[in-house]
């Protein structure tokens, strides 16, 4: 890698001017996430931080100047282990990626934010190195069980792949959430903090979702989305905005029947769709 004459790494130049660019030292927020690195820099996980720390400078441009992304209630978020449970949209996750990027640039201290990410994201190249390296879980009982033992903070879309491939005429509309999330909440003591996320579902405009060619091609959906027909394969500069909610406690067994959990779930996507009802009445358009 190439240096500069005072032996910085073009890649340490970035990071840096970068963090000119937007306000706030990069390596210096990092550095306040307490993490457990082995031999080869990484944690038990895979999260390296000299690989993340030039993601983070890529997602904060797009966080600042693309999505223009604003952020309220982030002050709610607990310290110590706790489920971020948020609304999925956009067709490609740049809502997971906004949503990891606020909890380091605006929360104090800043927190490393995991994603539960599907199955099928560890058997596609390239991303199934990346996304470890960022800090990015593939979703078991498991894995998600040790995090929060770790007293990590986790995100979770229960909306999952029936979420982000939701087609344009059903913005805003909540699928089915899955249950996993508040069992693995009952028995950890986990505190939930719902999140809306509004400015997604414009960015990527999906008009029909093809489902026997993404089973044919064994994706979770085939989107047709007509932008791409005109050579714009970036997402349109829509305004983010993310609301955090008052976290949510609860108690009672995690084996319970799902009608049980189900009830306690329901409360968590009450909260979201408030939020995002609010926003959208709030907001003036999609772009400001």
């Amino acid at each position: 890698m190439g240096r500069d004459w005072e032996g910085n790494s073009i890649g340490d130049l970035w990071v840096k001017e970068v963090g000119k660019w937007v306000g706030i030292d990069i390596d210096a927020r990092l550095s306040q996430i307490p993490r457990l690195l082995n031999e080869a820099n990484w944690d038990s996980f895979g999260f390296d931080p000299r690989v993340a720390r030039h993601a983070l400078a890529l997602a904060a441009l797009l966080y600042r100047f693309y999505f223009r992304v604003r952020t309220r209630g982030i002050e709610r978020v607990p310290q110590g282990r706790v489920l971020l449970i948020a609304n999925h949209s956009g067709q490609l996750p740049f809502d997971g990626a906004m949503l990891a990027t606020a909890l380091v640039l605006e929360a104090n201290p800043p927190r490393l934010a995991r994603s539960m990410v599907e199955r099928w994201s560890a058997e596609l190249p390239f991303v199934s190195f990346l996304f470890p390296r960022l800090g990015q879980v593939v979703g078991t009982p498991d894995n998600a069980r040790r995090l929060l033992e770790a007293d990590e903070a986790l995100i979770v879309f229960p909306e999952g792949s029936r979420g982000i491939s939701k087609t344009f005429d059903r913005r805003y509309q909540l699928v089915e959430f899955g249950l996993g999330f508040m069992r693995l909440a009952l028995a950890t003591g986990t505190p939930i903090v719902p999140v809306a996320i509004v400015g997604p579902e414009e960015q990527y405009i999906s008009v029909a979702n093809l489902t026997s060619v993404a089973k044919l091609l064994g994706m979770p959906a085939f989107p047709i989305i007509p932008q791409f027909f005109f050579g714009f394969f970036l997402p349109l500069p829509v305004r983010y905005f993310i609301e955090f909610g008052e976290p949510l406690h609860f108690e009672g067994d995690p084996d319970d029947e799902d009608t049980v959990i189900e009830s306690k779930v329901v409360v968590v996507k009450n909260a979201i769709r408030g939020m995002l009802h609010r926003l959208l009445r709030e907001r003036k358009s999609v772009f400001l």
